[in-house]
């Protein structure tokens, strides 16, 4: 067998990676400035080789060219979006889920831990015992999962089956959000047939929560005009400036219009946990379906995201793809010799296919598994708690520095705030000033927020996720701030 064609063993493709990942990506020093070195470019942008290069060589590529120009989200000043980087427990039981867990079905134990990873996160984040969930690749997955059984739902109301038969001649239906909605949920409702224009986008008050009134006005509008109240959407952390809304009011709304109740809380559901804010998540025993993001702040590597469900079998509805001979029909015990012999493969286990979009999926149970295991809930308690901290003691900085203004109270672990000077610069100015602010912050400090708008103001918004920051990065991150607004008002920057 040659080189290019054989399986390497494990431990030594192990041996040649994983001193570059630590170097690079896991060492207390990654991320002290974010350069643009396009070598990386010229390597690895090649036609596609005929001849295959070897284990060894492909290896080396990895260690040398791709790992040290990575993604750095793992560096404990990456506080942009809401992702980042896994911890190595969760990231080594990827590994093993690859090897060892390649589907979620049968009865192995990374079939098992499917089951037992999802009642870990149901109790973890306090929802009903009722609750059933199933994983999938993303939130936004996971969003369209729950809107899928909610659309099955509204119309098995009015007699229709539209993941049978279709939505044609069937009334238009509406779902309600706010305009700090996912945009994730209006691609469900493209993908739905429902359309995008379905969802109804209701301003948010001064808080940034969706204003309950105007929802509704909507509803009790759409009602009068045969329109069919599908969902109504509560944020449970909006993914702009981290606030949950007034679950408990959307939940009264729903009841009285006969709506699914949904809680996307892909973000900030794990903020349950939090003592301070534990009262703010009281309707989740109310909701139909809730959904949260294994891989934002449990830190597991990206790919994970769980729907919950007051009953799984809407979701068998809404998702089947009918019952085939060579799957379903392939798991039943054989009898040998007059005596039952069991194995594995004997049974699929739960119909995880039934309930999603995938057929074959990876053991993300395994996974999620693997970290609740690790910290446990006290641990990820102590997390978001941390993190939500830091969020405060950020605004505290802003507060107590008149160069600076805060856009947003801080109620999860994002801090939208933005960099004002001595207050003479209009607003068009101020907000390219801290348009380009935020891009040398990208470019020369270990520093990554993203940029987003607050009541139509650019604002910085770091949102504090990462496992790796600490508190020292806070005060840190102000002071590059406060010095590179300071430098580009010198300069005349905007």
């Amino acid at each position: 067998m040659t080189d290019a064609a054989r399986v390497c063993d494990l431990d030594g493709a192990l041996r040649a990676v994983v001193p570059a990942l630590d170097a690079h990506l896991l060492s207390p020093a990654t991320g002290t400035g974010f350069g643009v070195d396009a070598t990386f470019r010229a390597l690895l942008d090649v036609p596609v080789p005929q001849q295959g290069a070897g284990d060894t060589e492909t290896l080396r590529v990895l260690a040398e060219v791709v790992v040290p120009d990575a993604m750095r989200m793992t560096g404990p000043g990456f506080l942009g979006w809401i992702t980042t980087g896994a911890t190595v427990v969760p990231s080594v039981a990827r590994l093993v889920a690859t090897l060892a867990g390649t589907q979620r079905y049968l009865g192995h134990s990374t079939g098992l831990l499917e089951s037992v990873a999802l009642r870990w996160l149901a109790e973890a984040c306090a929802l009903p015992g009722a609750m059933e969930g199933v994983f999938s690749s993303s939130g936004s997955v996971a969003n369209l999962v729950a809107i899928g059984a909610a659309r099955q739902h509204a119309y098995e109301q009015h007699g229709h089956d539209p993941a049978r038969t279709g939505m044609r001649d069937l009334p238009a239906g509406r779902i309600y959000a706010s305009t700090e909605v996912h945009h994730c949920i209006l691609k469900a409702a493209g993908i739905l047939g429902l359309g995008r224009d379905a969802v109804a986008l209701l301003p948010v008050d001064g808080a940034q929560r969706v204003d309950v009134p105007a929802m509704r006005a909507a509803l009790e509008a759409d009602t009068r005009d045969g329109i069919v109240p599908v969902a109504v959407v509560g944020i449970a952390g909006t993914t702009n400036t981290g606030v949950i809304d007034d679950l408990d009011a959307l939940a009264d709304l729903a009841e009285e219009f006969g709506a699914w109740f949904h809680v996307d809380g892909a973000y900030g559901l794990f903020g349950r946990l939090d003592p301070r804010l534990a009262d703010r998540y009281r309707a989740l025993d109310r909701a139909d379906s809730v959904v949260v993001d294994a891989h934002k702040w449990l830190c597991v590597p990206t790919g994970i995201g769980a729907t919950f469900v007051r009953d799984r079998s809407q979701l068998g509805r809404t998702f089947t793809g009918e019952p085939s001979e060579y799957l379903e029909g392939a798991f039943d015990a054989t009898e040998s010799g007059g005596e039952w012999r069991s194995s594995p493969w004997d049974s699929m286990g739960p119909p995880f296919h039934d309930w999603s979009l995938d057929l074959s999926a990876p053991a993300r149970g395994l996974v999620v598994w693997s970290a609740l295991h690790e910290i446990g809930v006290d641990g990820l308690r102590a997390r978001i708690v941390r993190d939500n901290d830091y969020a405060r003691a950020l605004a505290d900085l802003v507060r107590a520095d008149p160069a600076l203004e805060l856009l947003s109270e801080p109620e999860l672990s994002i801090c939208c705030f933005r960099y004002v000077g001595d207050g003479t610069r209009g607003a068009a100015e101020v907000d390219e000033l801290n348009r380009v602010l935020v891009r040398r912050l990208h470019a020369s400090t270990p520093y990554v927020p993203s940029p987003t708008t607050v009541h139509g103001r650019v604002a910085i918004r770091p949102c504090f996720i990462n496992p790796r920051t600490e508190e020292t990065d806070v005060r840190a991150l102000v002071t590059c701030v406060r010095e590179i607004g300071d430098a580009l008002a010198s300069e005349g920057t905007a």
